[in-house]
């Protein structure tokens, strides 16, 4: 036997050579060895499949989501812009309007008319049984934006002021000719927002640049949106046959609560007419500003959502803010002042001696007009009293009093105060101690408390 062949191996019965190395190996170890082989390539391919799996199911959610989201917000916009009515005041007006005057500053002035609309004949509207009564402005507050963006003020226009109302077209498109010695609401019930525009455009030379109507559902709506509203009462108000009944001291109301506190007029204490709930609403509606720009709202998209679909369903705007961008750019004017800058006032009144219950505008209300008209701030005189959106009666801690029939009330350093020369005739002009002061005069005190606010 050679050397070559003693290296040869010999191969058993069963037993195949090895192809590589000639060696003989079993038919059953090659098997487990090529399945090891096979078994760790497809893990590794199984992972490389996950991985991309696992990312495609990624980037679909992303691209699903992107897109509820922006179809849910385009919805969203359209549902809100859908719940606002436009009407065009200025084809309703009879005669000329006013020009605005040019003032230095980086934009133009604005001014806003607010009007509350107490018409029974919408859904949660009936608050009173009074149905079907036609409508009158409720409320009617002139806002105003400085040019400079640095200040703001509500001015109040009492419904029981008698003034001169002009030519106004009613709704069934006739003519209603201009008549003297009206109260101020009549122009309302007579024409709508269009003779309420022309009434006050006529009365003090400022042009209305935008102006919007809420009705009593609209209020309730929003008030219960951002959870209600925070109030302040000295004193236990029984008037259950006007459907109220309030406790004394500091609590948060809505719904229908909230739509009577600003409309009762039978507070204790008071003398029934629309004078003494002019500072009410006016701080329950600085109050509710509050509510609003809280983290407890800005933060809540529900609350957010909720409160805009409130706001947008029962409002009546003009054409310059027809839908929620012309709405948002608005607001936006009012970003750069604080709320110590916005201030509401009411106009200077005095009893009418012709008229008994009725009001007319004092001497002093020509200086607020003309103020606002060349876009100059208020004099002190003239801002004295006001309610300061900052510092509201019923916003402070609540504590104990002693006052009978008080359980809690506040220290507002706003206070609502009639002027220097009140009365017994009844005529307030609207001074007294500084807004933002920290001490208050008897006037002062009996003011707020004439307006069913704490003291």
């Amino acid at each position: 036997m050679s050397d070559a062949e003693q290296l040869e191996p010999t191969a058993a019965p069963g037993i195949a050579p090895d192809p590589v190395r000639g060696r003989p190996v079993a038919p059953d170890a090659t098997r487990p060895v090529a399945r090891r082989r096979t078994s760790i390539a497809g893990k590794r391919r199984a992972k490389a499949r996950t991985r991309h799996t696992v990312l495609k199911v990624l980037v679909s959610t992303v691209v699903a989501l992107a897109l509820v989201t922006g179809l849910s917000a385009a919805y969203l916009y359209r549902h809100l812009n859908g719940n606002l009515h436009v009407y065009d005041a200025g084809k309703d007006i009879i005669g000329d309007q006013p020009t605005a005057l040019a003032v230095a500053g980086p934009k133009k002035p604005l001014n806003i008319l607010v009007m509350g609309s107490d018409s029974r004949d919408c859904s949660g509207c009936d608050v009173d049984g009074l149905t079907k009564g036609g409508q009158r402005s409720d409320t009617t507050i002139l806002i105003h934006l400085s040019a400079d963006r640095k200040r703001a003020y509500g001015i109040s226009i009492p419904r029981d002021s008698i003034v001169d109302r002009p030519a106004c077209k009613t709704s069934s498109g006739s003519v209603s000719p201009a008549a003297t010695a009206q109260m101020w609401n009549a122009a309302f019930s007579v024409g709508g927002p269009a003779c309420t525009i022309s009434q006050i455009q006529n009365l003090t030379g400022i042009k209305i640049d935008h102006f919007v109507v809420v009705n009593f559902e609209g209020f309730k709506s929003m008030v219960d949106a951002i959870g209600g509203v925070n109030v302040c009462i000295p004193n236990t108000w029984d008037d259950r046959a006007h459907g109220i009944y309030l406790k004394a001291g500091t609590r948060k109301i809505s719904g229908n609560q909230a739509l009577q506190y600003v409309r009762i007029r039978h507070v204790p204490g008071t003398d029934g007419t629309d004078l003494g709930r002019i500072k009410r609403q006016q701080a329950f509606v600085g109050s509710m500003v509050n509510a609003v720009l809280s983290s407890n709202t800005l933060t809540n998209p529900v609350k957010v959502v909720k409160f805009l679909d409130a706001a947008t369903k029962s409002l009546t705007v003009d054409p310059g803010l027809k839908n929620l961008s012309k709405i948002a750019g608005l607001a936006t004017e009012f970003k750069g002042i604080g709320m110590n800058k916005i201030k509401f006032v009411t106009v200077p009144w005095a009893y009418s001696t012709a008229y008994p219950g009725r009001v007319v505008w004092r001497p002093e209300a020509a200086q607020v007009w003309n103020a606002i008209k060349h876009d100059k701030p208020l004099s002190r005189s003239l801002t004295a009293g006001s309610i300061n959106v900052s510092n509201l009666p019923g916003t402070a801690t609540a504590s104990p009093t002693a006052g009978a029939g008080s359980s809690a009330s506040t220290s507002p350093s706003a206070s609502a105060s009639p002027s220097a020369s009140d009365s017994p005739s009844g005529s307030a002009s609207g001074s007294g101690t500084p807004s933002g002061s920290s001490t208050r005069s008897a006037q002062d005190t009996a003011a707020l408390e004439q307006a069913g606010l704490c003291t």
